[in-house]
């Protein structure tokens, strides 16, 4: 066997793949100590937010559609796998198997609604949605109106792991997150995120070589929406859907690891400068600023530029 032969299958590497593994496995070391060097609880909250994050990076970033309603998806799958472990009993996977079920039904609802619509119609048409859910979980009983529903059991993860250890709980999250953020990955760059892409660049050119371009967007919404019900944590006020826009243009919108920066640092301005009080909107909104004039392709998408790499 020659060394050329040896050598082939690293050769299958691009130099775009190699970056980003590299950039992957830079975020997972950090992501693994994260337990050891801060409360565990909070990097949980980080990588929830993160994903959510990442999932609405793949509407706005990659098709270019402007969502101001994804709140909803996340909020409801909160309430819907809430009230199925505590009411009905389920078990963790099953609860938030359902969750998720429940975003990805709330996306097929809203983006048959919206997605023949484009620009700030598409925007606003989300928004009201948002805000017409968010009306009917304060008025409808098995949400807990604006007291929510407390004292959710963790259960026990296949009746086997007990996600009441905070260790045993993480791991399960980090799992669930990075194989979401996997996933994400694989949909940009397959041949239906070069499709994505092509109706981001130019949609009446996708249209005229044949794509189905309002079938395109209504499937990667409904994955937009699924994945933020797999991410469900608190929050289906429009204030989250704000939050989530400022996440992704803070981190760099269009690449893959820029919501994930951007999660990370809104998140912990909101948990370490909370005793700011109100100020802390105030500062958040002062860096989105300076990201906007100095950081014009977010954080990420500035250092990729540095580094000319992709990320």
């Amino acid at each position: 066997m020659s060394l050329e032969t040896l050598a082939a299958p690293a050769a299958r590497f691009t130099k775009e793949e190699r970056d980003a593994g590299v950039a992957f496995l830079v975020l997972l070391a950090l992501i693994v100590i994260g337990p050891f060097v801060a409360y565990p609880f909070f990097v949980m909250q980080m990588l929830c937010v993160a994903l959510f994050a990442c999932a609405f990076n793949l509407l706005i970033g990659y098709v270019g559609l402007v969502s101001f309603g994804h709140a909803l998806y996340f909020g409801w799958a909160s309430y819907v796998t809430a009230y199925a472990a505590k009411s009905w009993g389920f078990g963790p996977e099953l609860a938030i198997l359902l969750g998720t079920g429940a975003g990805a039904g709330l996306g097929v609802i809203a983006g048959l609604i919206a997605i023949r619509r484009q620009g700030i119609y598409f925007a606003m048409i989300t928004l009201a949605l948002q805000q017409m859910m968010f009306l009917v979980a304060l008025r409808v009983k098995f949400t807990g109106g604006e007291d929510g529903i407390q004292a959710v059991p963790r259960g026990r993860l296949f009746g086997v792991f007990p996600l009441s250890d905070e260790m045993t709980m993480y791991v399960f999250v980090l799992v669930v997150v990075l194989a979401a953020f996997l996933l994400i990955y694989r949909i940009i760059n397959s041949p239906f995120g070069e499709v994505l892409k092509a109706i981001r660049e130019n949609e009446q050119r996708a249209i005229s070589l044949g794509y189905k371009t309002d079938r395109y967007k209504l499937v990667v919404f409904v994955l937009s929406a699924t994945l933020c019900g797999l991410a469900s944590l608190t929050d289906v006020h429009w204030t989250m859907s704000g939050e989530v826009v400022l996440m992704t243009l803070v981190g760099g919108l269009g690449t893959m690891f820029g919501p994930v920066v951007g999660a990370f640092l809104i998140v912990a301005m909101e948990n370490y400068l909370a005793p700011f009080g109100q100020w802390v909107l105030v500062i958040q909104g002062a860096i989105f600023v300076i990201c906007v004039l100095a950081f014009r392709r977010g954080i990420v998408g500035e250092l990729a530029g540095w580094l000319r790499v992709k990320l």
